[in-house]
């Protein structure tokens, strides 16, 4: 069962186009392509080492957008936003929480007017993420 998980997580995460890198008895595998993974490290990989792997991408979950971190202050603007979002009830990409101070875990944000950390436009039609407002457990799905 962890084989096929590991696998699973491994080929996401390469899919995803997301590069990361771990250290394991003095061996670096540097994972930034998803030919150069598929064909060469993961294959290089003992058990043992994919088990690391994988407990090392559960340590570290992404929290962003575009490069852009899901938590800090934000500024609602009606134009040029950095990302587009439409509030949904159900099957949210992150769920949010507002905070008035350290806005600092993912899905924590602060509404600011001015310095905000990244600039968000509500919209009922094409977003870029879908965000569900809650009072408890904010973060990414």
């Amino acid at each position: 069962m962890k084989k096929i998980i590991t696998t699973a997580l491994l080929l996401a995460f390469i899919v995803a186009g997301m590069s990361f890198s771990f250290r394991q008895a003095e061996r670096t595998y540097s994972m930034n392509s998803y030919e150069k993974v598929y064909k060469t490290e993961i294959k290089e990989l003992t058990p043992e080492e994919k088990l690391n792997a994988f407990e090392y991408f559960s340590a570290t979950s992404d929290c962003s957008f575009k490069g852009i971190e899901l938590k800090g202050k934000v500024k609602f603007v009606t134009s040029f936003p950095d990302i587009k979002i439409q509030y949904v009830t159900s099957f949210p990409d992150i769920k949010v929480k507002h905070v008035t101070s350290f806005p600092d875990d993912c899905g924590e944000w602060q509404i600011v007017e001015s310095f905000p950390d990244f600039e968000v436009q509500v919209v009922t039609s094409f977003p870029d993420l879908k965000v569900q407002l809650v009072e408890s457990f904010p973060g990414m799905n």
